[in-house]
């Protein structure tokens, strides 16, 4: 079974290359022009030990295709040579997600109406340690879930609501650890007309609302107490704000459950073997294909 599912991943990795990922990794080299061991059996190595063998460390990879699939790429390179060629497909990686996040919401009976939305961190060290890895888009942040700070950066998703399974993502993009929910996604969620947007209390803004009203569009987030209404006031409307809190939170929780499922699917979170930006670049939408890959490939095989 394993089998099948390689094969079928490096066809449709030979496909999505062809089509569009080779213009975003071209050789300007005459010794690189046709290595041996090829752009798609790279791209397909990768993927498939870590979407189907959860293999998530770079040299877990390759020690892993050394170990049970090197008949099938004798040309397999040295460990360091896997890996540098492997941070030369960076640009490749996003636009393979792009792709795939087109034909997940093709293969969906998404709402179109309801959007959820929410971040997670992406830790390449804790804040007790000296960040020393991609300082061009990683600082020092605050995980309110977690309760401790890091160093790193925020991956965003805008996903919309997917009754009985997790939320198809419309939008994802990442950011520095530092910068606000809000600051993030302001230039995409300003732009969402007639939509009910679903956040956590990160997103409670007077601003964003108003933008989003004039687009027909409306914003829920769970009720937050500011200090200057006082403790006697809000006793008033407190069972109500409890209950509409509840049902805010209750939308919500499959944008949380997909945050898990991806950590659990890819070990996203953990960033903390990355060695360079593009390293980190490699392991955010690499992992991301990666857990999107076997959903797409059970839609082909099961139409």
């Amino acid at each position: 079974m394993q089998q099948l599912k390689l094969i079928q991943l490096y066809f449709y990795v030979c496909q999505e290359y062809e089509e569009v990922l080779k213009w975003h990794c071209q050789r300007f080299s005459q010794n690189s022009i046709e290595p041996l061991f090829s752009d798609c059996e790279l791209l397909t190595t990768y993927l498939f030990a870590v979407g189907y063998e959860q293999r998530f460390q770079v040299k877990q990879i390759h020690r892993y295709i050394h170990d049970h699939w090197l008949s099938w790429f004798p040309h397999l390179p040295a460990y360091q040579t896997y890996n540098i060629r492997l941070n030369r497909l960076v640009a490749t990686f996003p636009v393979l997600v792009g792709s795939l996040l087109q034909q997940m919401r093709q293969n969906s009976n998404h709402s179109q109406i309801f959007s959820l939305t929410d971040s997670m961190p992406i830790m390449t060290c804790s804040n007790k340690r000296k960040a020393k890895v991609a300082l061009e888009l990683c600082n020092k942040g605050y995980s309110s879930v977690k309760k401790r700070h890091y160093y790193g950066l925020k991956l965003h998703a805008i996903g919309f609501l997917n009754p009985g399974a997790l939320p198809v993502p419309e939008y994802l993009l990442i950011g520095p650890a530092s910068e606000h929910d809000i600051s993030a996604q302001h230039s995409i969620l300003e732009t969402l007309q007639q939509r009910a947007i679903v956040g956590d209390k990160a997103f409670q803004s007077k601003k964003l609302e108003r933008t989003l009203n004039q687009n027909s569009s409306v914003l829920f987030t769970p009720v937050a107490y500011h200090d200057d209404i006082a403790r006697s006031l809000r006793k008033f409307t407190q069972a109500a704000d409890d209950l509409y809190s509840a049902a805010v939170s209750s939308l919500r929780q499959p944008i949380e459950s997909f945050f898990n499922w991806l950590i659990e699917k890819t070990d996203i979170q953990r960033a903390s073997k990355v060695r360079s930006l593009s390293g980190l670049l490699v392991h955010v939408f690499g992992k991301i294909a990666a857990a999107f890959l076997p959903t797409v490939m059970d839609v082909k095989l099961n139409p």
